[in-house]
């Protein structure tokens, strides 16, 4: 992959899209934890674990067609699922439990990732920071008010979806120079690949705990855009 010469880094002066969910906060390993005790909820029915897993998976690629992202989208997801494989309609205790497992991540403190605390306010000095997630608008602002980040952000942008024409529309927006604008964060399928398709750099940061549906091979970067790799968020310093 490209990189910029190391006569050029750090960098200065760049405008940096910074994903939220997994990128400066943990996100999807309370997910995870809903989902192994919603799955352990389900052992009175003949199928597996994985079994139990693909069916959601399928449920929560429908659900966010229909609904978006977010806690609701998640809990209809795990509604739909659980009727789908007992083959009847959930009664109201077991819709009860499954609110519970949904609740469960709605009630988590808001957890930094390694990093960010400590080098969000330097980048913050140095570069244009704007905040590009997804997901429901509630529930991204409530985290970003609890994260104590906002205050380092020139813009907010929550969108429905990340792809391609949503990252121009905010470059456009906020009037990016697409050549010094970077989208940094964990999902190859949201964060990198749409935002390359951009026009913009990108930098993936690996995350052990992406979701599922945020898995993709990372795209190359076309001609004249950089695309990095790292395994923390700490080694932005080195590049910004």
């Amino acid at each position: 992959m490209p990189i910029p010469s190391a006569n050029a880094l750090p960098l200065r002066n760049q405008t940096l899209l910074i994903d939220a969910d997994d990128t400066l906060w943990e996100n999807n390993i309370y997910f995870e934890r809903a989902i192994a005790a919603y799955i352990g909820s389900l052992d009175h029915l003949p199928h597996t674990p994985e079994q139990v897993r693909a069916a959601l998976n399928q449920a929560e690629r429908e659900t966010i067609l229909a609904q978006g992202y977010g806690l609701g989208s998640f809990t209809q997801s795990l509604i739909a699922c659980f009727e789908r494989l007992a083959g009847e309609p959930a009664s109201i205790h077991q819709i009860a439990q499954i609110h519970s497992f949904a609740q469960s991540i709605a009630e988590q403190e808001i957890e930094l990732l390694p990093g960010v605390a400590e080098l969000l306010p330097e980048l913050a000095a140095r570069h244009r920071l704007i905040l590009m997630t997804k997901g429901s608008q509630a529930e991204q602002a409530d985290k970003l008010a609890r994260s104590g980040l906002a205050k380092y952000f020139s813009g907010v942008e929550i969108v429905a979806e990340k792809h391609p024409a949503a990252y121009a529309e905010v470059v456009g927006r906020h009037g990016c120079d697409p050549g010094s604008t970077w989208m940094i964060g964990n999902s190859p399928k949201s964060d990198i690949n749409p935002a390359l398709a951009a026009g913009l750099n990108a930098i993936f940061i690996f995350h052990k705990d992406t979701w599922v549906l945020e898995h993709a091979d990372i795209a190359a970067a076309p001609g004249g855009q950089y695309l990095l790799e790292v395994d923390s968020f700490r080694r932005l310093a080195e590049i910004f």
